[in-house]
């Protein structure tokens, strides 16, 4: 018996695949790619939530400050409005005038006579535009401590910043200005003459 033939007949030919390894499919290069990214792995969150999910979910849960710029501008609108003199107070300063025009024909003196012709009317407008004054400067003093009572780290932009203290500050001039006339201590009635 002749070993060496056999052993060369068992020997596989140059070129041929073993018929094991034939049912084992090649590695493509893609696969070798696709083991290289699972081992590597995609940035995580804490939870081990993906990470653009988390830059999403903080974009979107980010307050944008539109509410704030929004009262801001009113605020600041109010109390410019305020101070030039609102529509609503000379339309219920009118109708005070008429209504002083009735009762100044029961009048005896002639303080009565401008007290009632004048005098609720001035007041009627100061306390309207008094009432526009203080309500801007509250929107203008919630927006400024605003932040500190939202969501942690929220600032509003120095442009909002700016407007609301224009808005309290004008308001806080409107308020005291018409709170004198009010009472009468900025512009007294006039007296007649003796």
């Amino acid at each position: 018996m002749d070993t060496t033939k056999t052993s060369a007949k068992n020997a596989p030919e140059p070129g041929a695949t073993d018929p094991a390894d034939a049912t084992a499919p090649a590695p493509a290069a893609d696969d070798a790619v696709t083991d290289i990214a699972d081992l590597v792995g995609e940035p995580e969150g804490e939870d081990g939530e993906d990470s653009g999910d988390l830059l999403d979910q903080e974009t979107e849960e980010r307050p944008t400050g539109v509410l704030a710029a929004a009262a801001a501008i009113a605020g600041a609108g109010l109390s410019l409005i305020a101070l030039s003199g609102t529509w609503v107070s000379r339309v219920i300063s009118e109708r005070q005038g008429l209504i002083g025009q009735i009762d100044s024909v029961n009048a005896t003196s002639t303080e009565q006579k401008i007290n009632a012709l004048y005098s609720d009317g001035w007041h009627m407008t100061a306390l309207v535009n008094g009432v526009f004054s203080t309500i801007a400067l509250l929107i203008g003093m919630f927006v400024l401590v605003g932040p500190a009572f939202g969501a942690p780290g929220r600032v509003n932009p120095n442009w909002v910043k700016a407007v609301s203290w224009a808005a309290v500050a004008l308001g806080l001039v409107g308020v005291l200005i018409f709170g004198l006339m009010y009472f009468d201590v900025l512009f007294p009635l006039p007296k007649a003459a003796a």
